[in-house]
């Protein structure tokens, strides 16, 4: 019972649906700002959802039916559970396990798989072309962002949760150390290109491909793939709250804040890169400033 109401309820999928799509509003409503517009309601992403949701499901010819509906339905269910598995050793509910760290970031990356097995059956040129590109994009910010996780997980001596969390509440975050800054750095990047925000949204890319990857989506598995983009929002923010700060829920409410606010600004302030150089970019650049973080962890810097 005190499980059901984990994955339910709180920290699961009614908190981190309402989270999420608050973030989400938050995200619109700045980016609004900063292009001189107005801005959406607090509520219209819930609105958003709701009318999807209300919409009818059109699954293509070249589709496999259960397939095309189940697959974003699991990508939601995989972000919930990361969500919950994060937070209840955030807020102190409880301590997890071994290796739960590695089992939330590659939670996190389901949608996207899921993503990809609809847009490669729906038939659809445009959708292949971004499947291509969303698979490119996965392989190449997966490395980083590894590199980043085992450098914060040795440093605390466990792949836990709450390990790394307890290892900075005694020995101060790790971004107040160099080595810290450079991988919040990398991480940060490696967030942006795994939430598909401008510059790496290759996969959709509305002007070049007409959406790409999601032109054959609709009705409630759309809602799926959004819902399940606005729980990454709150979700990976928190993943590097973890990772970085290891601070409790006031200042990791206000820090939660400057990092969506950051990805904020990066969205609104880069246009779109290649998927050739998004893919140089994270194993040439980012990859290697992912090294030289682990080096400055190893020796203490």
């Amino acid at each position: 019972m005190k499980l059901l109401f984990f994955y339910l309820i709180f920290p699961g999928f009614v908190f981190s649906s309402a989270i999420g799509l608050l973030t989400v509003w938050i995200d619109r409503k700045v980016s609004a700002r900063i292009q001189w517009r107005q801005g959406p309601p607090w509520y219209q992403g819930f609105a958003d959802i709701g009318k999807l949701l209300y919409k009818e499901v059109i699954i293509p010819r070249e589709a496999f039916g259960s397939g095309f509906v189940a697959a974003p339905l699991f990508g939601l269910a995989s972000v919930v559970l990361a969500v919950t598995i994060l937070c209840v050793s955030f807020f102190g509910m409880s301590k997890g396990f071994i290796g739960d760290i590695i089992v939330v970031w590659y939670l996190f990356a389901i949608p996207a798989i899921a993503l990809i097995y609809v847009g490669s059956t729906s038939g659809n040129p445009l959708s292949s072309v971004g499947v291509s590109r969303e698979i490119k994009l996965l392989l190449s910010y997966d490395l980083p962002m590894i590199i980043v996780i085992v450098m914060m997980a040795s440093k605390a001596g466990s792949f836990s949760v709450q390990a790394i969390m307890d290892w900075q509440r005694t020995n101060g975050s790790n971004i107040s150390n160099l080595y810290g800054i450079i991988g919040f750095a990398v991480a940060v990047f490696c967030v942006q290109a795994k939430l598909g925000r401008v510059p790496f949204d290759l996969p959709e890319a509305e002007t070049e491909l007409g959406s790409g990857i999601l032109i054959e989506l609709s009705g409630g598995v759309l809602a799926a793939y959004e819902l399940s983009k606005a729980i990454m929002l709150f979700g990976l923010p928190m993943f590097l709250i973890v990772l970085f700060w290891g601070k409790g829920i006031l200042g990791g409410i206000l820090i939660y804040l400057l990092i969506v606010v950051l990805l904020i600004l990066i969205k609104n302030t880069n246009p779109r890169i290649r998927i050739d150089h998004a893919m140089k970019y994270f194993w040439g650049w980012i990859s290697g400033a992912a090294i030289l973080a682990g080096l400055l962890a190893y020796f203490g810097v």
